[in-house]
């Protein structure tokens, strides 16, 4: 029988003129917590590429045509049991109608590092 990750990771683009308040907003949330570090994420750049369709309401670019957009990749761990309110702080800070992201379990590092992700002596 196998349980769910303590821990789970999530990735989501962001325009990078607004990575700093999705960071804040994450960091806020309780991702990014490692040992007695807060707020600590991967983040690196990228060209995100869409096209809104009728009904879309795009923050960037216009309906029918393709766009492409400085974006910034960001990537945080966070416990588990906070998903939504991770989730919910990073679409609330994001300034796309539907962001792009996606989440997923992170296994245990194994035996040669502690709870905290030290590796451990001998």
């Amino acid at each position: 029988m196998s349980t769910e990750p303590a821990t789970h990771a999530l990735v989501v683009f962001v325009p990078a003129g607004h990575a700093e308040q999705v960071l804040q907003a994450l960091g806020d949330a309780g991702a990014g917590r490692a040992g007695n570090y807060s707020h600590a994420a991967f983040v690196s750049r990228g060209t995100g590429r869409f096209t809104p369709l009728p009904g879309a309401h795009p923050a960037v670019g216009t309906v029918g045509r393709p766009e492409e957009v400085d974006e910034v990749r960001i990537e945080v761990l966070y416990p588990a049991a906070d998903r939504e309110t991770v989730l919910r702080a990073m679409a609330r800070a994001h300034p796309y109608e539907v962001p792009a992201f996606h989440t997923f379990p992170v296994h245990g590092r194994g035996p040669s590092f502690d709870a905290e992700g030290r590796l451990r002596e001998g």
